[in-house]
């Protein structure tokens, strides 16, 4: 009988190749184990991205720096912060990055779409993720995602992005228009990372989300059939992201590889 499709998103493919113990705690086990506390910098990132999101969907005449800054007051999320005075002085930081980021936008250039969802198959997955915003350039469309962390990004990070590769090869076939540009948007710096690829580069990361899908559907049958015994197929992948992991307080490993971290660390000075 046939394989019946791996149904996925970029975020799945990724768990599994990161760690493939985290993919068991996300994906398999239920009830699913329970979660460290929230991030300070992921409360950064969701409001930063709430709060462009909806500037998009203000009227045009509204969409001012100003306008970015208080759809960011009023979205603010506080968890995982120290404490109030943190959490406050965060709040301002990202409003500055998200009014000095649509002041260099043109607000009547109207996106494709705003956290577009996209989807496509092939004869192995049914793959859909979230795309930040989807612009059309000339007659290609450009997929463009936000980044807020403190690490600086260069050119490999959009070129070897497997999630940017398959939300290219997915809007280009729902919107049957060419999509070979990925750019990343990092906020606190301004800078716009790009990559163009080819055909030949989006089908080559088609076919690697094939493989990381073969792999994991298998697991994900040896799990279903005697989770004890599929034991060994979700190893960790013991390492310095170990102390990020939400799921650090179920892996002896990943203690044992990378020191706890405060949920307000990840933040920059």
């Amino acid at each position: 009988m046939p394989r019946r499709l791996y149904s996925c998103t970029p975020s799945r493919l990724n768990t599994w190749l990161d760690c493939r113990r985290r993919y068991r705690f996300t994906y398999l086990d239920r009830p699913q184990p329970q979660k460290g506390p929230a991030w300070g910098h992921n409360s950064v990132g969701a409001s930063v991205h709430n709060a462009l999101a909806a500037w998009w969907r203000e009227p045009y005449e509204k969409r001012t720096p100003l306008m970015a800054a208080i759809l960011l007051s009023n979205g603010w999320l506080t968890d995982g912060f120290r404490d109030a005075e943190q959490s406050l002085a965060w709040r301002d930081r990202a409003r500055d990055m998200v009014s000095g980021y649509v002041s260099t936008l043109d607000p009547s250039d109207d996106p494709v779409g705003v956290e577009r969802t996209v989807a496509t198959r092939t004869k192995v997955i049914a793959v859909s993720g979230r795309i930040d915003r989807l612009d059309r350039r000339g007659d290609e469309l450009v997929v463009v995602d936000y980044k807020t962390g403190r690490r600086p990004l260069t050119t490999d990070d959009a070129r070897s992005s497997l999630a940017l590769a398959i939300y290219a090869v997915a809007a280009s076939r729902m919107m049957r228009t060419p999509c070979h540009t990925v750019e990343l948007h990092h906020l606190p710096t301004g800078e716009i990372v790009e990559w163009e690829h080819s055909d030949e580069s989006l089908a080559r990361h088609i076919t690697r989300a094939e493989e990381v899908a073969v792999e994991a559907a298998e697991a994900d049958d040896r799990y279903r059939e005697d989770a004890a015994l599929a034991e060994p197929l979700f190893a960790p992948s013991p390492g310095p992201i170990c102390s990020w992991c939400d799921f650090r307080r179920h892996c002896p490993e990943g203690q044992a590889a990378a020191p706890d971290k405060r949920p307000w660390e990840g933040l920059a000075d």
